[in-house]
């Protein structure tokens, strides 16, 4: 299997009656003056009923004795973009499922990785695209020891039609990775593209 494989090989444009995931909504506001306006966006159609959110993305730190800490990333073929993208582990919610739970699970369906909730409270709600989508998220830090025996062979439980290769990158270096993986043509989601400035805004404005 190799991610090089993949490519996008037709776009056609969707009916609401056809699409399973997303649908598109018309939504007329009032803007500051008054005037009546339309907006057009879409909406996912799967958040559970009673669940205030989408799902989660985890900051999943990797920490060995005498190593320094990594970030856990997924290298996966978006075909909305038609590239691999490098991502943090994440996913949708299951309904009666907390986001602390939900990154659990997910973490280790793609991973293979069983984790630990770091002692550090959920993100406030995450909003991924809000002029174009209602997709929202909690952004969940998880601590993977591995030292522990569960850790020591992680084998993913990938669905059929999940393709996914995980690696490392260390704390440290992570915004210098990501400056890399876009010139080698690599897509960067924001979510790690954002920590990764968050890093480096703290080593450059040296604000801890």
């Amino acid at each position: 299997m190799s991610l090089a494989n993949c490519k996008v090989t037709e776009t056609n444009p969707l009916s609401g009656e056809d699409a399973k995931w997303v649908k598109l909504v018309k939504t007329v506001y009032t803007d500051p003056n008054g005037t009546t306006r339309d907006w057009e966006s879409a909406e996912r159609c799967t958040r559970p009923v009673g669940v205030d959110y989408d799902g989660v993305g985890i900051v999943a730190v990797m920490e060995h004795p005498g190593q320094p800490p990594a970030l856990l990333l997924q290298k996966q073929f978006r075909p909305p973009i038609g590239k691999v993208c490098i991502e943090v582990p994440a996913g949708l919610v299951d309904a009666n499922e907390t986001a602390e739970e939900c990154a659990l699970r997910e973490l280790y369906e793609e991973t293979g990785y069983r984790g630990e909730i770091a002692e550090t409270e959920k993100s406030c709600l995450m909003f991924n695209d809000p002029g174009m989508c209602n997709t929202n998220l909690h952004m969940i830090h998880v601590k993977i020891d591995l030292t522990k025996e569960e850790n020591k062979n992680p084998k993913p439980q990938l669905e059929e039609n999940e393709f996914i290769e995980c690696f490392t990158v260390p704390l440290k270096d992570l915004y210098a990775e990501c400056k890399r993986f876009d010139k080698e043509g690599y897509a960067i989601d924001a979510r790690v593209g954002t920590l990764a400035e968050g890093f480096e805004l703290v080593k450059k404005w040296n604000f801890l």
